[in-house]
């Protein structure tokens, strides 16, 4: 299993939960802690706030179509889940870690998901508005077609990641590199083109100069 995005490895867990039937369940207020979840149904669930899970790990879980909003998963690692057509307002991942997981339709508003792992990651389908994802490892990630608007990149790997047609604009692009980043049609706005300018070496400077 891949380490985090700071080195550790996931941390272990004391309690195992197999085949755990959430289908359409409100969690709001559910907690759990060193938990391993092993192919958990929360397919439909609903969390208006509360949901905390800590240092847990999600193997072939199911999240599709739950709407979580102000939970907090943190530290967890997600291996094989499906998050068709999810959606997460203002919830947080910060360190979190996901590995071969589907993301068709994912739908993220607000939150902090600083420090993920989303190396190698499709995120084609995906929508992300107003996240903050400080240091996250997008490394080889598909992001081509994806709506990435208002997101705080500061930090972010994205070495070898392709962001072609991606709607990008007002998102914190300071730490790409044009060299390496498949940027190919997509959409920014004037400060983000002075930031790509910059880091492809130009000298950008006002007209009157």
């Amino acid at each position: 299993m891949a380490d985090r995005v700071d080195g550790r490895a996931p941390a272990a867990t004391d309690y195992v939960v197999d085949d755990a039937d959430w289908y359409a369940r409100d969690l709001a207020g559910h907690t759990a802690e060193r938990t391993t979840f092993l192919r958990a149904d929360l397919t439909e669930v609903v969390s208006d706030g509360g949901s905390v899970f800590i240092d847990c790990l999600f193997r072939d879980a199911r999240f599709n179509l739950a709407a979580f909003t102000a939970a907090a998963f943190l530290n967890c690692t997600f291996t094989g889940c499906k998050f068709f057509a999810a959606a997460f307002a203002d919830c947080k991942f910060v360190g979190s870690m996901f590995q071969r997981c589907d993301f068709a339709q994912l739908n993220v508003v607000g939150g902090d998901w600083s420090f993920v792992g989303l190396a190698g990651a499709d995120l084609r389908t995906a929508t992300l508005r107003g996240v903050r994802m400080h240091e996250a490892d997008l490394t080889g990630a598909s992001c081509n077609g994806a709506i990435l608007r208002d997101v705080d990149l500061a930090g972010a790997s994205t070495g070898k990641s392709n962001f072609a047609t991606a709607d990008l604009r007002g998102s914190d692009l300071s730490t790409f590199d044009p060299w390496s980043v498949d940027l190919a049609g997509a959409v920014i706005d004037g400060r983000q083109a002075v930031t790509i300018a910059t880091n492809l070496g130009l000298d950008v400077r006002a007209d009157a100069d």
